[in-house]
């Protein structure tokens, strides 16, 4: 969905940009960017697919990207090689990196400091565990986790090894909505946050049944099952001989639309999920040890296909749930509402005992921002006969300081997502998306995706992190991987 910035909301957004470049930070503070040529950090990029290009590209004026890695020589690695990714040289030109289809022999090399993990969500955190292993620092994708366990067994990776590790929940990073909002929430200007609805999107469903084919050539399917169970490529011939759009192989089990099965993702729930719901924990203090969901409802939840004790009979179409609001009961009394559709559309909706404010990348809105961000009043004209100049409309204070931005980023200035991460891998300290409040995000997102399965209510001790009263339920914290693509757990 394609979210409308309105002119009157560009203007107060404009108006609150204006006023943070005039305080003191932006004048002392060094970019992390401005690095000697021999003092950048120097990058290998794991998956450069489309998200995964986008980031190495985000990344290009920040480090030296020297080496990229896909399993498909076509849709990754050509492309990227392609668009201009590289170190440049003293005459400026620009050295293409290294390529290879092996992530390891980017982890093996001693002159990477930094990865970026892109692959599909069931690889991200075997390769992080590694790249930690190596002594890289990690720059990874949402969502990070595919199961419960691996919310754990990545925590305890990144305690152990020290490593900088951000996680690309961007919107943490979105100053004029979602930081924001979260100032406006933990304020109290709204009272106390009784409901949030968060609407994820509907994903697509399969009208038919997706056709077997042979994987195309130089893309190593096998090794992109990874730890999920093997099974034949599936894909739309045709599509893929028109070489259209993003190259996708039409309906498939791979590349963008991975998201679509259980097997590799968990659908909205962990795809959109990832975003607004750690968002919504993150503006009520949520996103800590401890808090979180303890009863979780998934009885209004339709999948595309039929399930038999929660995984799907039909191998051939996307099985992620398509219809649904999963109800999470918070530890701070909040009901929770991940929904697929609802009239407020994409975003974030709080509802509190003084007032609502709904959320989302375009904008905030609500009878709050109205107070805050009061239109300004027009110049008045100046009495005929008189010769003072006309008096210009002061702007208006700002609600919040810049400090209080910047508490958001536990004490870092506030700036863009990457250039946090790179900030805190040269200065030391914790980055604004770091993995111990992810963990608690996915926990939601990993729990209403098991509710929705199974089609019922299931409860979760959020000090011993484990589904309760339910043996079946409880089957789901972990998956069997398969032998040869198991993660870490040293």
């Amino acid at each position: 969905m394609t979210m409308k910035l309105d002119r009157r909301t560009f203007l107060r957004s404009s108006a609150l940009a204006a006023a943070a470049t005039a305080l003191p930070w932006t004048q002392t503070t060094k970019p992390v960017w401005a690095q000697e040529a021999n003092d950048r950090l120097r990058m290998g990029c794991i998956g450069v697919g489309s998200m995964g290009r986008g980031d190495a590209h985000g990344f290009n004026h920040l480090c030296d990207i020297v080496a990229i890695c896909d399993l498909d020589e076509d849709y990754g690695l050509g492309r990227t090689l392609r668009s201009g990714i590289g170190k440049k040289n003293e005459n400026g030109e620009t050295i293409a990196p290294d390529a290879y289809k092996d992530y390891r022999r980017i982890l093996e090399r001693d002159d990477i400091d930094v990865v970026t993990v892109v692959t599909p969500d069931h690889w991200h955190v075997k390769i992080a565990v590694e790249a930690l292993q190596a002594g890289k620092h990690v720059f990874c994708q949402k969502p990070l986790t595919l199961t419960l366990e691996e919310n754990q067994i990545i925590r305890k990776a990144v305690e152990k090894y020290g490593k900088t590790f951000q996680v690309g929940t961007q919107q943490r990073s979105q100053r004029d909505q979602f930081a924001l909002a979260t100032l406006i929430v933990r304020a109290g200007m709204l009272g106390d946050i009784t409901k949030v609805v968060c609407d994820i999107g509907t994903p697509p469903i399969c009208d038919s049944d997706i056709p077997q084919m042979d994987p195309p050539e130089n893309f190593d399917w096998n090794t992109y099952l990874g730890q999920a169970p093997y099974t034949e490529f599936l894909g739309d011939g045709d599509f893929l001989a028109s070489n259209n759009n993003d190259n996708r192989y039409g309906r498939t089990r791979c590349h963008y639309e991975f998201r679509w099965w259980y097997e590799y993702s968990g659908g909205k729930f962990t795809d959109w999920g990832a975003h607004h719901i750690d968002s919504a924990l993150w503006a009520m203090g949520l996103d800590k040890f401890g808090t979180g969901p303890t009863k979780i409802d998934g009885t209004n939840a339709k999948h595309p296909v039929p399930f038999k004790d929660g995984y799907p009979t039909v191998n051939n179409r996307y099985n992620t749930s398509h219809e649904f609001d999963v109800v999470l009961q918070l530890t701070n009394g909040c009901e929770m509402h991940v929904v697929n559709d609802s009239p407020d559309g994409n975003g974030i909706l709080f509802e509190g005992t003084k007032g609502r404010m709904h959320v989302n990348r375009g904008r905030c809105k609500g009878k709050i921002i109205e107070e805050l961000f009061p239109p300004k009043p027009e110049p008045q004209p100046v009495p005929e006969g008189e010769n003072a100049a006309q008096q210009p409309v002061p702007e208006p204070e700002p609600p919040f300081s810049q400090e209080q931005y910047d508490a958001l980023y536990n004490g870092k200035p506030f700036e863009g997502h990457k250039e946090n991460f790179i900030r805190c891998i040269r200065e030391g300290g914790k980055p604004v998306s770091d993995v111990w409040s992810h963990a608690q995000a996915l926990n939601c997102c990993h729990l209403a995706a098991i509710a929705a399965r199974l089609g019922r209510e299931i409860e979760w001790d959020v000090n011993e992190e484990k589904i309760v009263g339910d043996e079946q339920a409880a089957s789901f914290f972990a998956r069997v991987q398969r032998k040869g693509f198991e993660i870490p757990r040293d």
